[in-house]
């Protein structure tokens, strides 16, 4: 039984689900989290905002991601421990036992949406599954089609997503499973009910589909002020929602978007915001989406009040936060920017050696793109007693299905027909490394940052670290002299020199995996031990 609400008639036959079941398509979010409330599948804040949890898998499952082998992938894909193959003959053995067991509901749930703001590179897409709140969530994240798109809508590609589902089989990890077959243009999700997995599994096809058209798909948050458009990549808890965030700019997108003929453009329609210790002072445009009807939040514990309670870990640290991107006030209308003039890579240097900010070649930059390093400090994980260095191909190596090196081709020669700056700022410690220097300012980071966007670094004078090889300015309006280079804010030098040579040496041995497949422009961009 359909029910249409706004969406076109028919059934799930022709998606292999012969069902009795009542089916809703394209209803909105708000309808939706009114629809899992009374289904039990979650509660209200008092806000109205949608509480849901994810059970024991609070996170993506990383060894449970296959993509099918074929014709269509067997060459393009850089096969391995990231993007791990599989076969047609278990695609579809794990696709059959998905579609049989959505059959068997009693209600279930289609969203037509589409991936991408610039019409002509949208992917449209059908999520199909069993649950109120994760068609909620495709809804808000996905973008979403007018009334005269909808009539037209061809799913490119289909999400079947069975969260309660737990596999049996001999050929995976786990009872998890999250299987994208490109030459059917299908996805099948089972075992979690982490909804980030929906929006990430057609976050790598983008990031397949678009370099073959010569686009650059970005993990990475945007904004502009109409004239000057910036990107900013960086991993967790390197600042890359805060510093996107400008009363001065307005917001793109805060995680997926291409680089194309016409510049920037946002994947998604929302946004999925990580809320740890999230705070009114520090993020109020963040906080204020949680206190409206639609948003739903992951994870999160309430008090005995019903409000949201940010600093509770006690579920896990990756609390995050769903809402359409119109919930941003400060934001553009069409989540389009132009060519980005400026480049950033944000990094939490831990071990205090990386400069503050500094202006990197196009080499460089490929090099540290590739690289995507920051650092975790000790106490965040059990185990950690001291900086570790964490590495991420282009900050976001888990959704690349091809070599980093592509991409980093492709950002190369775009910086350099839009004559872009690129920028690395270490958001991290200075003086030393964490437990000894202290964590850089945020209102000195902001002072470089917007000296960078606006110019006022173009013409000061510049050194040239002799590790790292880029130019780091000797001045910055709003920033002290003496914080910009390194070592003259240690005690030591000798001690400086150590760890600086010890982080070097990282570089150069997690880069060997890579080498292979750059130019020599880009190898020769390695640090030199002292």
């Amino acid at each position: 039984m359909a029910t249409s609400m706004g969406a076109p008639s028919g059934d799930l036959t022709q998606s292999g689900i012969s069902s009795e079941a009542m089916v809703f398509w394209n209803l909105n979010s708000e309808t939706l989290v009114d629809m899992a409330v009374e289904r039990g599948e979650g509660f209200f804040t008092n806000h109205g905002a949608l509480i849901t949890e994810t059970g024991d898998r609070t996170g993506r499952s990383p060894n449970d991601k296959y993509v099918v082998k074929d014709d269509s992938t067997r060459h393009d894909i850089n096969w391995g421990n990231v993007n791990v193959a599989t076969n047609d003959v278990t695609f579809n053995r794990l696709k059959k036992q998905v579609l049989d067991y959505l059959s068997k509901q009693d209600t279930l749930f289609v969203q037509d949406l589409y991936c991408g703001t610039e019409e002509s590179e949208a992917l449209s897409i059908r999520v199909i599954n069993q649950s109120a709140w994760h068609s909620a969530f495709a809804r808000n994240m996905f973008v979403r089609p007018s009334a005269e798109q909808l009539e037209s809508h061809n799913p490119e590609f289909t999400i079947y997503h069975a969260p309660e589902f737990e596999a049996d089989d001999d050929d995976l990890n786990s009872k998890c499973f999250v299987i994208v077959n490109f030459s059917s243009g299908e996805v099948v999700i089972g075992g979690t009910k982490y909804a980030g997995e929906i929006k990430k599994s057609i976050f790598g096809v983008m990031n397949l589909i678009l370099p073959r058209k010569g686009i650059l798909p970005m993990h990475c948050s945007a904004n502009t002020n109409g004239e000057n458009t910036a990107v900013f990549f960086g991993l967790s808890g390197t600042g890359k929602t805060t510093l996107s965030a400008d009363p001065k700019r307005a917001l793109i997108g805060d995680d997926e978007h291409g680089w194309g003929a016409n510049g920037v453009f946002n994947f998604e329609g929302g946004c999925y915001a990580k809320l740890i210790n999230l705070s009114e002072e520090e993020e109020p445009e963040i906080y204020s989406t949680t206190k409206r009807k639609g948003t739903i939040l992951e994870n999160v514990l309430v008090d005995s009040y019903g409000d949201p309670d940010f600093n509770d870990t006690s579920k896990t640290e990756n609390t995050r936060g769903s809402y359409p991107i119109e919930a941003i006030n400060n934001r553009t209308l069409d989540s389009k920017g132009g060519h980005p003039q400026n480049v950033i890579f944000l990094t939490c240097d831990a071990f205090g050696v990386l400069p503050p900010i500094s202006k990197l070649t196009p080499s460089q930059a490929a090099y540290h793109f590739i690289s995507g390093y920051t650092a975790k400090v000790a106490g965040t994980e059990i185990g950690v007693t001291e900086p570790e260095a964490t590495f991420s191909a282009c900050f976001g190596e888990p959704f690349m299905p091809m070599h980093p090196g592509v991409y980093a081709d492709l950002l190369s020669n775009k910086m350099a027909e839009h004559k872009s700056n690129a920028w690395l700022i270490n958001t991290g410690w200075s003086g030393g490394p964490f437990g000894i220097g202290k964590r850089m300012k945020l209102k000195f980071t902001r002072a470089m940052l917007n000296a960078a966007l606006d110019g006022d670094l173009d013409d000061v004078e510049y050194v040239i670290d002799k590790r790292f090889g880029f130019e780091v300015p000797k001045s910055c309006p709003g920033v002290p002299s003496d914080l910009l280079i390194p070592e003259k804010v240690w005690e030591s030098k000798d001690q400086y020199d150590t760890t600086a040579n010890r982080l070097a040496t990282m570089f150069n041995k997690n880069f060997e995996r890579y080498s292979a497949g750059v130019s020599d422009d880009v190898n020769a961009s390695a640090p030199i031990v002292t």
